[in-house]
């Protein structure tokens, strides 16, 4: 798969990005767009993922500063799980231990495929701070791996003004259930 874009998809990119970051900004109040297009824009890789973030219907906006590296936090902020990532089982050795009705893949390896980190629990509980998300849909979200060695994994939605974590075998999958991605620039 080609990992990257060309001068046309950047400008597209980074356009996309600076408006969803202009309509949102009570998302990053604190934060100045020419700061993170300029760290973008510097990261090749970095841009590709994004624009897979984009491309499968993520809608990624900027939510905050990681205090450990300093990268600009982006999180998949669409209202319902990404429609392209949808009908996935938890990861790999949960596709391959189905022996029936598999699903096209797994959250874990296309996140990975994406170069983008499956959001965790507490990733999660920040993003549902930020607005109204998964009121119709549910996120696999990345579990400890004690979890994950007897089979189970752990997924989010927000119902009736809260928001709930809840655990599924890895083998399962819906189609109302995806994963939302984090990518550190």
């Amino acid at each position: 798969m080609k990992k990257s874009l060309t001068a046309a998809q950047q400008k597209e990119l980074l356009d996309v990005l600076r408006s969803r970051f202009e309509k949102n900004m009570q998302r990053h109040k604190s934060l100045k767009w020419d700061d993170v297009e300029k760290k973008v824009s510097k990261q090749a890789d970095k841009m590709w993922s994004l624009f897979e973030m984009e491309r499968t219907g993520g809608e990624p906006d900027v939510v905050g500063v990681d205090s450990k590296s300093g990268a600009y936090l982006f999180f998949d902020c669409c209202a319902e799980t990404p429609k392209d990532r949808r009908s996935l089982c938890y990861d790999q050795a949960a596709l391959d231990a189905r022996k029936e009705n598999k699903p096209k893949g797994s959250a874990m390896q296309m996140a990975n495929d994406m170069g983008i980190d499956m959001m965790n629990e507490s990733e999660y509980v920040a993003l549902q701070k930020l607005g109204k998300f998964d009121l119709k849909t549910s996120s696999w979200l990345k579990t400890d791996d004690e979890m994950r060695k007897l089979d189970g994994a752990i997924f989010g939605d927000c119902r009736y003004g809260r928001v709930f974590i809840y655990h599924n075998g890895v083998q399962s999958y819906y189609a109302a259930r995806g994963f939302r991605g984090v990518c550190r620039v």
